[in-house]
Formats: structure tokens, C-alpha cells, sequence
């Protein structure tokens, strides 16, 4: 695998539309390539930016959940919140690079990977593509954040590994590794958290990706949940008292 970062302007909310900035900065596009970017821009070129200062950020957090816990139960105070299926901090709003606005998560991230996977096809007329969409996330336990996909687009998400033998014969029962997130991570520890201003990657040399000339059908795309009573964590995930956000509606 190869990775390359893309420097680009400084996005702010002068930009406007991101298939335009993708067209000023990706001169050529090779078959089976998957563009990352990273979710900061998207939001920037759909006004998804609230001023500092005009809503209070707790308020803000409760408007885009679907759950979330207050900010009191831990010492960090941050808001603890589900979004769109993924457990993340404070919704994923975020003030690092923000040029003085909250920075929201995109406007249906999924639409946009399956435009620019179609962009992508047409301008460079090649078959396999992908797109995958990035932000980054802490673990449980571990210090530090790493990329994480919130929408991908033109690739099998999850390699399946059930029913295959291992090294040793042994018949695999649960193994299906999450290619959009180990992409992700690649792209986004390549791309950098600070001000290396290079929100792009292209990712190469991928013998491990299925590509596949479509978007993802919505079955694929809903076997990447996992309800959180049946979460391996989802003893702790349901033992806690969430509140109701209003992404929900």
C-alpha cells in the first residue's frame, strides 16, 4: 500500500463546493485508487460551520446526536455522543482548524463519498475507484486519536474471513476485518491532525480492496452496525443513562 498526502489551500468558509476544489488539486487519478478525504473540508464546502460564540457548544452537541451523555459524568467534560451509528466525542463537532467556527459533521457523508466516487469515475474514465470519508476518534483506553471512515464509497467495506482457515487449519468463526477504518487510519495518520494543511490523500498498490463499480447497496451499508445491545461492549454501552438527541428527531 502507498500513501501520498495532497497539500492544499487553507479551507475555509470561502469554499464552496468541493468538487471544485477536488478539481484544483488532483491533476490525475490512477484505476484502482481510493481518494481520502477528510471530513473538515466537506463540512466547509456545505456551510456545515456555526460561528463560536453564536450557540453554545453543549446546545450545538445535543442538536447533531442521536444520544448523548452530559459533559458532568466525566472529568474531562466532554460530551460523550452517538452519531450516525458511531461512538465519538462532542458528536464529532470540532474547533482544530475551524477558522473561528464550530466544524459540524458533513451533510449525509454517504451521498457525497457515492458524487465523488461518480466524479472520479467520469473525469478520469476509470472503473475502480474509491472514496472514503475521515475523522478522527479516540479508543477506549488507549491515548492518543486515530482516522476512522465515516462513509466510503466504491469498495467492499469489510473483508470476511468466516468460514476461511487460518494459518494452522483452524476454521475462522468470527473474524471480518474493517478495511474503510484501516484505510482511514492509514490516510488520516499520513495526512496529520495539525497544521500540515494537507486534507487529501491517494491511496495506492491495494491488493487487499474489492472495488466495486457502484455505490454500496444499503444492506452492505447497514451490516456495518452493530445495535448496542449487541455489541461486544454493549454491557457497558447500555449500562449507562443516554439521553435523546434531536438528530433523531
Amino acid at each position: 500500500m502507498k500513501i501520498y498526502a495532497i497539500k492544499t489551500h487553507k479551507v475555509t468558509n470561502r469554499d464552496q463546493d468541493l468538487l471544485t476544489f477536488l478539481d484544483g488539486y488532483l491533476p490525475s487519478f490512477e484505476n484502482g485508487s481510493i481518494l481520502a478525504i477528510t471530513s473538515k473540508i466537506v463540512a466547509f464546502c456545505q456551510g456545515r460551520i456555526v460561528k463560536l460564540g453564536d450557540i453554545d457548544k453543549q446546545t450545538l452537541i445535543e442538536q447533531e446526536a442521536d444520544y448523548f451523555l452530559p459533559p458532568e459524568t466525566n472529568r474531562y467534560h466532554v460530551s460523550l455522543t452517538i452519531k450516525d451509528g458511531r461512538l465519538i466525542p462532542s458528536a464529532g463537532i470540532d474547533e482544530s482548524n475551524g477558522d473561528g467556527y464550530h466544524v459540524l459533521w458533513p451533510r449525509e457523508p454517504q451521498a457525497t463519498a457515492n458524487a465523488v466516487r461518480g466524479y472520479l469515475q467520469q473525469r478520469f474514465l476509470c472503473a475502480q475507484v474509491g472514496v472514503v470519508i475521515t475523522d478522527s476518534n479516540v479508543t477506549p483506553l488507549r491515548l492518543g486519536v486515530a482516522g476512522v471512515a465515516i462513509a466510503h464509497s466504491g469498495f467492499l467495506a469489510l473483508n470476511d474471513y468466516i468460514g476461511t482457515p487460518d494459518l494452522f487449519g483452524r476454521t475462522l468463526r468470527m473474524t471480518k476485518v474493517n478495511v474503510m477504518d484501516a484505510l482511514a487510519t492509514a490516510a488520516v495518520l499520513v495526512m496529520g491532525e495539525g497544521s500540515e494543511q494537507t486534507p487529501l490523500a491517494v491511496i495506492e498498490d491495494l491488493p487487499f480492496v474489492t472495488f466495486q463499480d457502484r455505490d454500496p447497496h444499503p444492506e452492505e451499508l447497514q451490516a456495518l452496525r452493530i445495535p448496542m445491545e449487541d455489541d461486544l461492549y454493549g454491557s457497558l454501552l447500555t449500562g449507562v443513562a443516554w439521553q435523546r438527541g434531536q438528530n433523531l428527531g
